[in-house]
């Protein structure tokens, strides 16, 4: 599991780092501390749709805090995987309704974030996050 992230503490570290390769550095770091994906997890169920590369997300029950989710992704392109990781450290730990009014975008914005990454490197980025808030809404339906 990625180190547990705040908005805060994204902009923070992206504000410590001087210019976008070392960001793109950090983000691939990120990706390198996922543990390694469970087999069952590539499955075509778990395929993350509107992504470029192969991204395999999904949720599970957070032992450690009753009502919120723990998410477990991984993808095949290291790049992509660090977003994932950066995504999956933002919104692990919390509840459906906190992940659901996460700001997620609009702290990407104030980073340039999107307009650091491919066109579709940013689709990808928003269909990782909106599958996250799916996965959040199904989960607070339920």
């Amino acid at each position: 599991m990625p180190p547990s992230l705040t908005l805060d503490e994204l902009e923070e570290n992206f504000d410590l780092l001087g210019d976008w390769d070392e960001r793109y550095q950090y983000i691939i770091d990120l990706g390198r501390k996922l543990p390694p994906a469970p087999p069952a997890l590539h499955d075509e169920a778990n395929l993350v749709r509107g992504c470029q590369s192969k991204v395999w997300l999904i949720a599970e029950p957070d032992a450690a805090r009753p009502g919120a989710l723990k998410f477990v992704a991984d993808s095949d392109s290291i790049i992509v995987k660090g977003l994932a990781a950066l995504l999956v450290g933002l919104h692990s730990g919390l509840t459906p309704a906190e992940i659901l009014s996460l700001p997620v975008e609009e702290s990407f914005e104030r980073l340039d974030l999107k307009k650091f990454l491919s066109t579709n490197r940013g689709s990808g980025l928003g269909a990782m996050i909106q599958r996250m808030r799916q996965i959040a809404s199904a989960t607070a339906a339920a």
